[in-house]
């Protein structure tokens, strides 16, 4: 039996919570308080630890998935958690002030999991918004790591099948790279 251990990062508002609720078979262990940045984004509540919650993929192979917060004032979580992560679905909300920059932020602090698992990025609430295109988030990614192979979706976080679809992708791509050599570094 595998265990793959993904998190999912991204921005207050992006999806994270509601992306793990959509694929996990088990009841999600949320740490969600009452959201005190209105302005960044306009919901309820906010993640501040973790989400946690798990799925099956084929007969055997468990996929742990964790949100991680998205605020930067609770990035001392960002370190715990991804020491032990194979791979990373950064989730991006097309209607922010500047997803681009974000995606950047995003790949420049976690840029070592693609370098030792994997990247898919996920681009949530177009429906919103037609944001930038897909080829604009290609050529962030190319900008910040060269040469990488990092797929790009739109998606909508509550359908189990658009995150289902980005989950294998990625999955499929840290075993692709995994058996091809092109992995810099052991995942504990």
């Amino acid at each position: 039996m595998a265990e793959h251990i993904i998190l999912f990062a991204g921005p207050m508002g992006a999806g994270k919570t509601t992306a793990i609720r959509s694929l996990s078979e088990i009841e999600v262990v949320s740490t969600e308080a009452a959201n005190t940045d209105r302005e960044t984004a306009d919901k309820d509540t906010t993640t501040v630890a973790l989400d946690y919650g798990e799925i099956t993929i084929g007969d055997e192979d468990k996929v742990r998935l964790y949100g991680i917060p998205g605020q930067r004032r609770f990035d001392f979580m960002w370190s715990v958690l991804k020491e032990r992560a194979m791979g990373l679905v950064l989730l991006l909300n097309a209607d922010a002030a500047a997803p681009l920059a974000q995606l950047t932020e995003f790949l420049e602090e976690f840029g070592d999991l693609h370098r030792t698992g994997g990247v898919v990025v996920g681009i949530t609430r177009t429906d919103v918004t037609a944001g930038p295109s897909l080829a604009d988030y290609a050529r962030t990614i190319e900008a910040a790591l060269p040469g990488s192979l990092v797929p790009v979706f739109t998606v909508d976080a509550r359908s189990g099948a658009h995150m289902r679809t980005c989950l294998l992708s990625l999955i499929a791509n840290i075993e692709m790279r995994s058996l091809s050599g092109a992995l810099t570094g052991q995942v504990a």
